[in-house]
Order: C-alpha cells, then sequence, then structure tokens
C-alpha cells in the first residue's frame, strides 16, 4: 500500500523544462558558438551529463563564465515567462488527504525558490530536496533515496512521479514504482519501465485514489 508520494518538479509540477533548454542554448552558442540540437541536448540530460560536454574544448574557466550566464538568463525567464501547469492544486490537496508527499529536484534551491515564490505548491509537501541535497543527481538513485530516507519509509511504500528518462531510471535504480506523467518536451524518451503512464497529473487520481 502506497503511503508517500515523490515528485519531481520540472515538468511534472510547473513547466520549466522548455526554459533551461533555451537558457542553455543561448549561452552555449553565445560563448562557444554551437548551435545544440534538441535530440542532443536531451541526450546530454538523460545521461546525467551538464550541457557543457556540448563544448569539449571549452577550458574549465569558460564553463563557469558560461554556466553562471546561462543561469542568468534561465533566471530572467522564470520571472516573465507561464510556468503554470493546469490543475495542479487541486490534485495536490487531494492527494494530501491520503499521502505524505515531498519534491526531489535536479534544481538548485535559488531556482527552486524563485519558482515556487507565492505559488503554493510546496505547501502541500514535508520537505523538497534539491541538487544541493545529495551526493550524486539522477539518473542516480541517490535523490530517491534521500526521500525514502526523510519520510523513513520502504520503497514499496512509496510511488514516484516523474516526466523524464533520468527521473525514471533514478526511480527504478531505486527499486520505486514510478508513474510517468506526459510531457511534450520529453515525450520520446524511453518509459519502457515506468510502471504506470498518464496523460496529465490528475489521472495519478485514478491510480491512488
Amino acid at each position: 500500500m502506497k503511503k508517500y508520494i515523490l515528485f519531481d518538479n520540472d515538468g511534472v509540477l510547473v513547466e520549466t523544462e522548455p526554459l533551461y533548454f533555451e537558457a542553455s542554448k543561448k549561452a552555449l552558442k553565445e560563448f562557444f558558438n554551437i548551435n545544440i540540437q534538441f535530440d542532443d541536448y536531451m541526450k546530454i540530460m538523460t545521461e546525467g551529463n551538464g550541457v557543457w560536454v556540448a563544448a569539449p574544448q571549452a577550458s574549465q574557466e569558460e564553463i563557469i563564465i558560461a554556466r553562471n550566464q546561462r543561469d542568468i538568463y534561465y533566471q530572467e525567464y522564470l520571472k516573465k515567462e507561464d510556468i503554470t501547469i493546469e490543475n495542479v492544486h487541486d490534485v495536490l490537496n487531494e492527494l494530501s488527504k491520503k499521502y505524505k508527499m515531498g519534491i526531489v529536484t535536479t534544481s538548485r534551491r535559488v531556482d527552486f525558490e524563485i519558482i515556487h515564490k507565492n505559488r503554493g505548491i510546496t505547501d502541500f509537501m514535508d520537505f523538497v530536496l534539491c541538487v544541493e541535497d545529495y551526493p550524486k543527481s539522477k539518473p542516480h538513485p541517490d535523490p530517491y533515496l534521500k526521500g525514502l530516507e526523510k519520510f523513513n519509509a520502504k520503497n514499496d511504500e512509496a510511488i514516484v512521479i516523474e516526466d523524464s528518462e533520468r527521473g525514471l531510471i533514478a526511480a527504478h535504480s531505486a527499486n520505486i514504482d514510478c508513474a510517468i506523467v506526459h510531457n511534450e518536451f520529453t515525450k520520446t524518451q524511453d518509459f519502457s519501465k515506468a510502471k504506470y503512464k498518464i496523460s496529465k497529473l490528475e489521472d495519478i487520481l485514478k491510480i491512488l485514489n
């Protein structure tokens, strides 16, 4: 019986992934004159690498400068673009009646706080784990193992809600059932290891309620 829900953030609770891609693409072009294609970007992300592997000629110092500028672009996008996913509050309100919930994200905490300022989503959560809070990021199992630890839960008591292959691999490696929610940004990825596949977040209510 499931008691705990571990949510990915980007693409599940808020629509931020296209903005991160655009910020990364802009920085790669500006600093290294590289026009990264979407498929190549998604392959890099799925493998858990930074986008800067697309610029193998770059020095560490150049990457730091480019990364800092990418982060500035991303935060600018976050502050002006609509990242709302429909019905999220209603779904979380319903789930909160029966389950304890947490967010497990690869976002930096500084970005996460911009994303969720005055949004109300974190009010439903027992905790938030950002990239600074665990040793290795997705697709490694560390983030979701840390989530289980926070709840003092067994892996069969929890379910992960994800939208990416990278997140699914992390959940599967942690031996936690995973539901993949459809996202146009990640729709071509391999979700064969998912326990469930749903077309929108509210469909999780049909599985868990």
